[in-house]
């Protein structure tokens, strides 16, 4: 070691001791040294060059008062989207104008006000669609390094500002601390960073084979950006689900208009507002970033629009139908996330001591609003009274209340409120239907009366057992904080009941059997599947104790999401989300043109001379390529050279 460090300091005079060689005054030394000085010096020149050039760019955004716990505003009772038409003290303080419609925006665990916005028309919204467009042609030209620059600065700026953006989200759903950072700041991060670091891996020009006929040509595909792209989304992550596309289409190098969910207007104003103020400091134009909100009547001001080159909803399936009619004509591309019945499959054998806290997490997570939760938990017979007994002793503890409660009510809480009360009666009556049909409901079932939150959208968790494949409840989303538990005798059972709904977005397979866990995993319809967790085709949930339970919890942001069947078509996320949002062009060119180029033989060459004679180079051509032994490949060599002469 001590030779090995001798050698680069002082290398020449290490290998001539080496040599014996003790001659004064070489000048090797000194040269060697520096050349070192000099190198070190260009290097950190160059370091600090791509450090400034790269580095994240602070900026401030403002925060909302309505993220304060200690806010406090007039209640709505029995608040709804329209409240403003029967109270006009919630209008803005300029007046209603007329014509026009407005959005009440309201927190749904407490029923507070927090502001009544005018809905986009469809000028405003063709307005909105060309300012976009504008900003996109100089945004094209920006390089990827640019791009990072604005995404590393939005993540640097929502890292330290995660808590204001918890309470935003919390704010505008009704949902708890821990489900907006693990369903909203943890999954945004894990895009942005997979979009800094694999990004441009994915949308840089990529060299494709070339056949042997075309030995002297390249081959690539180059993804080029579309223009404006569309996305709409839903409310159930007001951050994730409208900085995720964001993301996604201005690194392709689009410009995008959102049109959000008119129940998280408020959220996703300021959620989108960071966002083109981040543009606004990095030196772009924030513009090429824009936010609409309407009710169903203006939407296809949007979805029909000539100037949106693609469109990704997230929703409904019968909206999702209209968005895809809205397109057609146009040929517009559209990606449908429409939803799921996501089934978890429980293996015999399978030690439910240990994942009962995935499939908890799975079914209540942000009040069992999540478009991969776990819609129904399908248990072999050998262990399913154990696992209800389970199930039913762990919802009993769950704590219901609003996150943001001022008296401090949310504090500690394990479930926040849905969006609003406006599913209620039909979430009431499908489990009142499934009981009178055997189905065990042993608790919840119906709307909880908070003792201390009367204005809020609070519905009891609960569980229903003994659910059979015919029961409606297991077969309509139900987008809700209800455990559906259904039992089975045999595997190929519990894959006919998984696959026995029109939905097919995700699944998960739990059992002591990895092998086994795959077959099932394969058997399944649907677009995604986790063996043994949940939702880790998108984002892991579970964080517990590493050092516990050795389950290291993990985000992947490198796998497409989407499903099959009435889960809709197309996916996001991943490279095939990534590209799908840009022109994938084939490109070829000459590797050597100053050697060889396209030239047409002879015997092809217009007008043809002797049909024979082209027939017979052509079938000679095919031969000598594609034939299966080489004594073919030469005796039809032998015959293009004759159609050659």
């Amino acid at each position: 070691m001590g030779s090995f460090l001798s050698f680069l300091i002082h290398p020449f005079d290490t290998l001539r001791k080496r040599r014996n060689d003790f001659d004064e005054g070489n000048i090797d030394d000194l040269l060697y040294h520096l050349t070192l000085f000099f190198a070190f010096g260009i290097y950190t020149v160059f370091r600090r060059y791509q450090n400034a050039r790269n580095r994240a760019v602070p900026f401030h955004w403002r925060t909302p008062d309505a993220a304060n716990p200690n806010w406090s505003a007039p209640h709505i009772p029995n608040a709804r989207l329209d409240s403003h038409k029967w109270d006009s003290g919630l209008l803005p303080a300029m007046g209603e104008l007329l014509g026009r419609d407005y959005i009440t925006c309201f927190d749904p665990a407490t029923g507070l006000h927090l502001d009544t916005l005018l809905a986009d028309n469809g000028p405003e919204i063709q307005a909105k669609i060309e300012k976009a467009t504008r900003a996109q042609l100089e945004w094209r030209k920006t390089t990827f390094a640019d791009r990072r620059r604005v995404i590393r600065s939005l993540k640097k700026w929502l890292v330290e500002n995660q808590e204001v953006c918890a309470q935003t989200a919390c704010r505008d759903t009704g949902k708890t601390l821990v489900d907006a950072e693990l369903g909203e700041i943890i999954t945004t991060c894990s895009k942005m960073d997979w979009l800094i670091q694999h990004g441009e891996q994915y949308l840089k020009p990529e060299t494709r084979s070339s056949p042997l006929m075309m030995f002297y040509k390249k081959s690539q595909v180059h993804y080029e950006p579309l223009g404006v792209v569309a996305a709409i989304v839903s409310w159930n992550y007001p951050l994730h689900n409208a900085w995720s596309p964001i993301l996604a289409s201005i690194f392709a190098g689009n410009g995008i208009i959102l049109k959000c969910s008119e129940h998280v207007l408020w959220s996703t104003t300021w959620f989108v507002g960071a966002i083109q103020q981040c543009l606004r400091a990095c030196g772009f134009d924030p513009e090429l970033v824009q936010l609409s909100c309407c009710y169903p009547d203006q939407a296809d001001a949007l979805t029909a629009s000539p100037d949106i080159k693609h469109i990704t909803f997230i929703g409904s399936a019968q909206v999702g139908k209209l968005v895809a009619l809205a397109a057609a004509p146009r040929l517009t591309p559209v990606t449908l996330e429409l939803g799921g019945k996501d089934p978890a499959i429980v293996l015999p054998g399978t030690d439910i001591q240990k994942w009962a806290s995935v499939w908890m997490r799975g079914i209540f997570q942000n009040a069992g609003q999540n478009c991969i939760g776990i819609e129904r938990l399908i248990v072999h017979s050998s262990i399913y009274e154990e696992v209800y007994q389970l199930i039913v002793d762990r919802v009993r503890l769950l704590r219901v209340g609003a996150a943001l409660a001022a008296d401090g009510v949310g504090t500690g809480v394990d479930m926040g409120s849905m969006i609003s009360q406006e599913r209620f009666q039909t979430l009431t009556d499908l489990i009142a239907k499934a009981k009178s049909q055997g189905a065990r409901v042993e608790i919840g079932g119906g709307r909880l009366e908070h003792p201390y939150l009367t204005f809020g959208a609070f519905f009891q968790p609960t569980v229903v057992g003994d659910v059979t494949p015919e029961m409606d409840i297991a077969q309509n989303e139900l987008f809700a904080p209800v455990a559906v538990i259904m039992p089975y005798d045999d595997i190929e059972e519990a894959i006919e009941i998984a696959n026995g709904t029109s939905y097919a977005l995700g699944a998960s397979v739990f059992g002591p059997d990895k092998y086994q866990c795959l077959q099932v995993a394969k058997a399944l319809e649907c677009g995604m599947v986790a063996v043994n967790d949940f939702g880790v085709t998108y984002v892991s949930v579970e964080l517990l104790l590493i050092v516990i339970t050795h389950n290291v919890s993990y985000i992947s942001q490198d796998l497409p999401f989407g499903g099959t069947k009435g889960s809709g078509y197309g996916r996001f996320g991943g490279p095939e989300g990534l590209r799908s949002l840009t022109n994938a062009k084939a490109v070829v060119v000459d590797r050597w043109p100053w050697l060889i180029q396209t030239s047409i033989p002879k015997p092809l060459d217009y007008p043809i001379r002797s049909p024979q004679q082209a027939w017979d180079f052509v079938s000679g051509l095919i031969g000598i390529l594609y034939a299966d032994d080489w004594r073919a490949r030469f005796e039809n060599l032998q015959r293009l050279i004759a159609a050659s002469r």
